[in-house]
């Protein structure tokens, strides 16, 4: 068992302020770790600049100089670390901050010969797996901070030459001596006199916590950037609190900011320390080395406040309150202190319910406050904002406000660029879920326990009725009157339902059909038949479908109303009758190097395969949106965990060799972001295939008529998943890239395309919950948040005015099966839930009623130490997966845990499954969870737990409001927290990692096949992209602008992106899009 002694739990006690920049690698959305360590950092003391993923390495290094910290730390699990931390070192190294420490963990991922490498050129330390157990999570802190535990300020310049000159390590290293309170004292002086030589108009934005300052702050900077053709040079100071016991801090508002990168824009977050107010006491000082650095206009943001606090007037020129409509009653505005004082206020959130209200009450207040009863409430300068959507035209009027007013104290403006709304607040507010819908999921929760309790009714009427049936024949028998039942018998008779009845009365009928040899039905006029039994070694006549025993009308009505056969409502058992005798449900990824590599692999996996079922990783560029690069971050990533995909000519070599349109042929691409370009890709790579087959059979090109109904006939024929899960990403797994608003848009986009060209065999979404998982979600979490954002979808499809038998057969879900014991009953609690609600809360058709899911082994169960063992696991998850009924399964290789999987690793994974399914003897019955006593427990007890999870976000505004408060994205941190600590302490036991280790002490291998992605496959990705784009040089542009266009005009996207992906790579149709549907704004 793990060592459990006091070395590992105390904390560091650090002998100078600690500054931390947090991080997790560029293209990386792997967060659960790299947020564990920042929370440790802040309780041990720490100041934590959180840049949360995807983290380019000069986005980093610029945080870290300017911010003046002395360490940072950064996660990597998507590979390319020695190419990102080497980078990180160097450009240290040249921008004058070689003495910041870099540390870097990754699990398995990276190995111990590739950590030699990376501490010799000068990263301090690597983390391993090893490290963590030995050291323990506190311990690897504690490490961290002794290594960083040096006086920031001794670095600081001399004097204000390089400041007065405009060099921002100057005045990063400047405010550190300011904050610590050693600048010396004519250095003060000289600085402030330098500052009054520069009299630059100074914005203070407060309000209260929540209200989304940051984010409004990003917007308006933004918008100051383009108006004047980044003409300006802008300083941020973000003030944020101290905790007041350990003195740590979470300097979080940098991670919201988008429009700060670039020469032109510096930030600088500061901790409240010792002050006890909302700003920090060095704040005059470093606002003053902001207007001697040569900055034209200087931002501040305070730290969230309290109704009676306005610390922040006296120091700024020009003032913005911000908050949101949900402040109480209109008397609480009385005691508002910044709306006596504050030149704007804003109300944020403008979308929430009762913004008007808002509005009208918060002019009300400052009219009073002003004295300006001359004047109407409607010129009072409040603005009702929407900082989360990108280019609204609220904070487009709040903009031009404010540099109407900062202009009047000296802010140098040229003619603006950027057009300016007549109105002040946003308009047009679109909601994705429609308010009077916003209870939906506490809507379904009561659907689906009114439904039992309606089944427990019907089956207690039922017993009822048949033991007064029987007591009247057992009076008959006995001579005597059985009259005075007969009223009793009618009663029951009534308050059954018909299809209770009918139920009942064919429950011999199933019993029949289902004990002989064959299944017989007819479908479309022809009989189809299924073997009913198998035959054992011994003789033995092993049904497939397994019928309980019941003889009271009661128990089997209750049976049939929540579990009944495979294939009928409520599909408890699974939602096809009997599984496909001729295909298994084998669904194995595939994923590395170009394109050529990743086809040769998928000919390898499915041959001899009748069903070719290919899953495709991509690699991290990909799944980002991004074009492969000689840049040293994005170059080390290129085909690495994944494959390269960049344009239409490699997604064709991808499934090079394989019928696209064969009933046989499905392929799944397990990509989110950019999603909608890459599956446009794939359509028309099935397209152009179809063609050229055309072109092949007949000799001759097709005419425009044949071309567009091989067109129609290939898009209504193709099979396959795409993710494009949204949701889930914003939750957890974070390869988000646009804005979510828009990015739902273009998933219901898709839907719609899919439903105008009768795209039936294709899934638009796969609502994933595995990445929940792999995010740090425990089981019951998983579940509920994922069937939660599912019809969160119907929800919004339908206030799109789609009909729900028109889009619900294209919706899928993917789940994780682990090692506890909910994972056993994931599946038919999904399909219950789903199928109750489905009928009867949305009056869907059966088809609709029907959850399909693929299931995955769980990868955060696969461990670096001990390998070898994480088949066993894998083994035990995909046997509970298979007698769960799922409707595909991807079995993990053991050696995921450290690199892409090799051939040996993926073979055996194959072999996992294909033993399950032709050696093992019980996986022959399609029902084996049916009529388990701990199943049925587990079952209600796992149901009911999704269902609170569905109230506990209903109460949050649904879904999206819930998202908004970052409620699933911390309930993920906390119960990845939880697992992790469990492990290191050994309360949560795992076999080869904290009990049962290897007494040779070693347990990760020091030597094992690495599979990366060759130079030359990088090298090939990167000559090919060129020729694409001087292929297509004068096309791109128009194309490009036409994209643009439909998203400005709100036309179908990924109808243009049909076209688009014809001549633009994927990077460049990313960055178009970014233009004008917004880039994701992370959040803590």
């Amino acid at each position: 068992m793990t060592d459990l002694s006091d070395s590992k739990n105390l904390v560091y006690k650090a002998k100078h302020k600690i500054r931390f920049v947090t991080a997790a690698s560029l293209f990386d959305g792997h967060d659960a770790s790299i947020n564990i360590m920042r929370r440790i950092l802040q309780a041990s003391g720490a100041e934590v600049i959180h840049l949360g993923h995807n983290r380019s390495v000069d986005e980093i290094v610029t945080a870290a100089l300017d911010e003046d910290a002395q360490g940072i730390a950064v996660s990597s699990y998507q590979g390319g670390h020695l190419e990102f931390f080497r980078y990180m070192v160097d450009l240290l190294g040249s921008r004058g901050g070689a003495h910041i420490q870099v540390f870097g963990g990754g699990g398995g991922v990276i190995v111990p010969e590739e950590m030699k490498a990376l501490h010799d050129y000068g990263v301090a330390r690597i983390y391993s797996p090893e490290d963590g157990q030995r050291m323990g999570l506190q311990g690897m802190i504690n490490d961290i901070l002794a290594r960083c535990d040096f006086d920031p300020a001794g670095h600081a310049p001399k004097n204000l030459e390089a400041l007065v000159a405009g060099e921002r390590r100057a005045l990063a290293q400047i405010i550190t001596a300011l904050e610590l309170d050693v600048l010396d004292g004519r250095l003060k002086k000289t600085l402030h006199e330098a500052a009054a030589r520069r009299p630059v108009p100074v914005l203070g934005i407060t309000g209260t916590g929540g209200a989304g300052k940051s984010s409004l702050t990003d917007e308006l900077i933004r918008r100051f950037r383009l108006d004047q053709g980044d003409a300006l040079r802008i300083a941020v100071l973000a003030v944020d609190p101290s905790r007041r016991k350990t003195g740590g801090a979470l300097l979080g508002d940098r991670i919201r900011m988008n429009a700060i990168h670039g020469e032109r824009v510096f930030m600088r977050s500061l901790a409240t320390r010792e002050s006890g107010a909302e700003i920090a006491r060095c704040l005059p000082g470093a606002i003053a080395a902001c207007r001697a650095a040569g900055f034209d206009l200087v931002v501040v943001e305070t730290s969230g406040i309290g109704q009676g606090d306005a610390a922040i007037v006296p120091h700024v020129d020009a003032s913005l309150y911000v908050m949101t409509p949900e402040f109480g009653a209109a008397s609480q505005l009385e005691k508002i202190d910044m709306l006596d004082f504050a030149d704007f206020v804003a109300i944020n959130k403008f979308d929430r319910r009762g913004a008007e209200d808002a509005l009208r009450d918060v002019r009300k207040q400052m009219q009073r406050n002003r004295q300006a009863f001359e004047r109407p409430p409607q010129e009072m300068p409040v603005y009702g904002t929407i900082a989360s959507r990108f280019n609204d035209d609220g904070v487009s009027a709040l903009y031009g406000a404010l540099a109407e007013r900062l202009a009047a104290k000296g802010l140098k403006l040229g003619a603006g660029k950027l057009p300016l709304p007549q109105g002040r607040v946003s308009s047009n507010v679109h909601v994705v879920v429609p308010a009077k819908r916003a209870r939906y999921l506490a809507e379904i929760a009561e659907c689906v326990r009114g439904y039992h309790q309606h089944a427990l009714q019907q089956a207690r009427l039922a017993r009822e009725r048949a033991s007064l049936v029987a007591a009247r024949q057992m009076l008959a028998q006995a001579g005597k009157d059985g009259q005075p039942l007969e009223s009793l018998i009618e009663d029951r008779d009534a308050r059954l339902e018909p299809r209770s009845k009918k139920l009942i009365e064919m429950w011999p009928d199933t019993v029949k059909a289902y004990s002989g040899d064959e299944y017989v039905v007819k479908i479309r006029g022809r009989e189809v038949r299924t073997r009913l039994t198998s035959v054992s070694l011994s003789g033995t006549h092993l049904p497939k479908v397994a019928l309980p025993r019941y003889e009271d009308p009661g128990e089997i009505l209750r049976w049939q109303l929540e579990e009944n056969v495979p294939g009928s409502f409520p599909f408890t058992a699974g939602v096809f009758a009997f599984k496909r005798e001729n295909e298994d449900p084998t669904r194995m990824f595939a994923g590395e190097g170009d394109p050529f590599r990743t086809n040769r692999r998928f000919h390898l996996l499915s041959k001899d395969m009748p069903a070719k079922r290919l899953s495709t990783a991509f690699d991290s560029v990909t799944l980002y949106g991004f074009d492969p690069d000689e840049r040293p971050d994005i170059y080390g990533k290129v085909g690495n965990s994944g494959v390269s995909i960049a344009t239409l000519e490699d997604m064709k070599v991808l499934y090079g060799g394989f019928e696209l349109c064969a009933p046989n042929t499905s392929v799944s691409m397990t990509i989110n972001g950019p999603a909608p370009t890459i599956l446009a890709m794939y359509f028309n790579a099935a397209i152009d295939q179809q063609l050229e087959k055309f072109r092949q059979d007949n000799g001759r090109a097709p005419t425009e008529d044949e071309a567009e109904k091989i067109r129609s006939w290939t898009l209504a024929t193709v099979r396959g998943t795409v993710q494009a899960d949204i949701l889930k990403e914003d939750q957890g797994q974070n390869t988000c890239i646009f804005s979510t608003e828009f990015s739902l848009k273009v998933m219901g986009d898709i839907q719609e395309y899919f439903i105008h060209h009768q795209v039936k065999n294709f899934y638009s979404v796969s609502i994933s919950g595995y990445h929940i998982a792999e995010a740090g979600a425990n089981p019951i979490s998983q579940l509920a948040f994922t069937l939660a954002n599912g019809f969160t979808f119907v929800e919004a499809y339908l206030a799109r005015g789609m009909h729900i038998d028109d889009f619900a057969p294209n919706l899928s879900f993917f789940f994780s099966y682990g090692m506890d014991p909910e994972y056993a009953v994931l599946g038919r609690v999904a399909r219950r839930i789903w199928a109750v609600a489905m009928k009867h809360r949305y009056g869907a058709n059966e088809r609709s009623q029907k959850l399909k899911f693929h299931s995955q082994t769980s990868g955060r169960s696969l461990h670096a130490q001990e390998i070898a063992f994480n088949d066993i696991r894998t083994t035990l998850q995909a046997l509970i997966s298979t007698y769960d009924n799922t409707n595909s399964l991807h079995t993990n290789a053991y050696d995921e845990a450290i690199t892409t999987p090799t051939e040996e690793s993926v073979r055996r994974a194959m072999a996992i499954q294909l033993i399950l399914n032709k050696e093992w003897g019980l996986a022959k019955n399609e029902n084996p969870n049916q009529g388990s006593f701990v199943i049925d427990e587990l079952t209600g007890l796992v149901e009911e737990a999704v269902l609170k999870e569905f109230e506990a976000i209903s109460s949050r505004g649904g879904v999206l409001g819930a998202m908004e408060t970052g409620y699933q994205r911390s309930r993920i941190q906390e119960e990845s927290m939880t697992y992790e600590h469990r492990k290191h302490d050994g309360s949560y036991p795992i076999v080869g990692v904290n009990t049962f280790r290897n007494p040779q002490g070693e347990t990760i291998p020091q030597k094992i096949e690495l599979i990366r992605s060759s130079e030359e496959e990088k090298q090939s990705q990167l000559e090919r992209l060129r020729a694409f784009h001087k292929k297509h040089a004068r096309e791109a542009p128009a194309m490009l602008e036409r994209l643009r266009e439909a998203v400005v005009k709100d036309e179908n996207v990924f109808a243009v992106l049909m076209d688009a992906v014809r001549v633009c790579s994927l990077g460049q149709i990313t960055h178009a899009l970014f233009d004008v549907g917004g880039q994701y704004r992370r959040s803590m």
